[in-house]
C-alpha cells in the first residue's frame, strides 16, 4: 500500500494526498474529504510508521486534539504534556483536527505517524470524537485523557466537582438551584451536570437547567435570561468563563452577587480570583492530567501496554470559596 494507491482511489495527484496528510490548508474541502475517505477505505499507514515500529527513535510525541487550544482545560493539559515531555527529553508535535469524524481523526493520526512520532496522546473532549478515536486502528501507541472516569489514572473527576458545587450551594441554604450546562457533545458537560443532579437528588431536590452555553462568557451572559422566571438563588455554571458572563448579566440587571444570587464556576482559571466579585469555583489540575498522559505513554513505549496501568486516583477537584457565593439569608 502506497500514497499512490490513495491518490488513485481518490482520483487526485499523489502530491495532493501528501498535502492532506501533512495538514496543508491549501486543499479544497471536497477534495480533502475524498482523500480522507480513501485513507480510511484503504487503511493507509505511511511508511514512517514502519520505520518507527522497526525501532528507530525520534524522541517525539504527537498530540491529536479535536478542540481549540483557546479553551482553558485543553490548553492547560497541553502545557502539562509539553512540560513532562521536555523533562524526559522528548519534543511534542501537535495536530489539531478540523472535525470529529472518523475519517478526519484517522487522517490526523496518519499525519502524526508520517512525521515519525513514537506515540500519540489524544485530547478529544467531544464524545463523538472520543468514540471515533477509541475505535481507530493505531500503528503506534496511543493514550487518551478522559473526563468520564473510564481510566482513573488518565481522568479528571468532573462528576465529583458537580457534586461538590451542589453541596456548597445547598449548605449555604439555597433550595432553588440552577445550572448553566456546556455544549451538548462534550463529555465534561454530561459528567458535571450528572454530579450536580446526583448531589441534589440525595437531598430530595432537582436542579433547574436554565441554559446551555458554548463555554464562552457571551453564552453565560445570554443564559441569564431564564433566571428571573425560574426564581433561582444559586447557580452552578459548567465553566468559569460562562460564570463570568452570567455574573456580568446579573449586575447589568441590578442584582447583587452574592446577596441576590450565588454563582459557582468550574475549572479554576487564574483570572477567577480577579473577577468582581471573585469567583467561587471548582479547581482541576489539568496540567497534572497532561503530565500523567506523558508518563503513561512513555511506560507503554518502554514496557508495552500490559505494564502501563498504575493505581493512581483520578485528578480530584478542589472547591475554592470566594466572594460570589453567600448564605441565602443574606439575600
Amino acid at each position: 500500500m502506497s500514497i499512490r494507491d490513495v491518490a488513485k482511489l481518490a482520483q487526485v495527484s499523489y502530491q495532493t494526498v501528501s498535502r492532506v496528510l501533512n495538514g496543508s490548508p491549501s486543499v479544497r474541502p471536497a477534495t480533502r474529504q475524498r482523500v480522507l475517505d480513501a485513507v480510511v477505505a484503504l487503511d493507509f499507514r505511511p511508511n514512517r510508521a514502519a520505520r518507527a515500529l522497526a525501532g528507530r527513535r525520534s524522541y517525539t510525541i504527537g498530540v491529536l486534539a479535536t478542540v481549540s487550544p483557546a479553551y482553558y482545560g485543553p490548553s492547560s493539559t497541553m502545557r502539562g504534556i509539553e512540560d513532562a515531555a521536555r523533562d524526559r527529553g522528548y519534543s511534542v508535535l501537535l495536530a489539531n483536527s478540523r472535525g470529529t469524524s472518523a475519517a478526519e481523526l484517522s487522517a490526523m493520526l496518519n499525519h502524526l505517524v508520517y512525521q515519525g512520532v513514537e506515540g500519540i496522546i489524544v485530547l478529544a473532549p467531544q464524545a463523538p470524537a472520543a468514540h471515533a478515536a477509541t475505535a481507530m486502528r493505531k500503528p503506534v501507541p496511543v493514550v487518551m485523557t478522559q473526563h468520564d472516569g473510564g481510566d482513573p489514572e488518565l481522568s479528571a473527576n468532573d462528576e465529583l466537582g458537580g457534586e461538590m458545587a451542589a453541596r456548597h450551594l445547598w449548605e449555604l441554604g439555597h433550595r432553588r438551584l440552577g445550572h448553566v450546562a456546556g455544549p451538548a457533545d462534550w463529555s465534561e458537560t454530561d459528567v458535571r451536570r450528572r454530579g450536580f443532579e446526583k448531589a441534589l437528588a440525595e437531598v430530595g431536590s432537582a436542579p433547574i437547567v436554565i441554559g446551555r452555553g458554548d463555554w464562552s462568557a457571551d453564552s453565560g451572559y445570554e443564559a441569564f435570561e431564564n433566571v428571573a422566571r425560574h426564581g433561582v438563588t444559586g447557580v452552578f455554571c459548567a465553566n468559569d468563563q460562562m460564570a463570568l458572563g452570567f455574573v456580568h448579566a446579573a449586575v447589568d440587571r441590578g442584582l447583587n452577587v452574592p446577596n441576590d444570587l450565588s454563582v459557582v464556576g468550574f475549572d479554576g482559571v487564574p483570572e477567577a480570583a480577579h473577577y468582581l466579585p471573585a469567583l467561587t469555583t471548582m479547581y482541576l489540575d489539568f496540567v497534572a492530567l497532561g503530565r500523567r498522559a506523558v508518563e503513561r505513554l512513555l511506560v507503554i513505549l518502554r514496557d508495552g501496554e500490559t505494564a502501563a496501568h498504575g493505581a493512581q486516583e483520578p485528578i480530584l477537584p478542589q472547591l475554592i470559596v470566594r466572594d460570589s457565593t453567600a448564605r441565602v439569608s443574606a439575600a
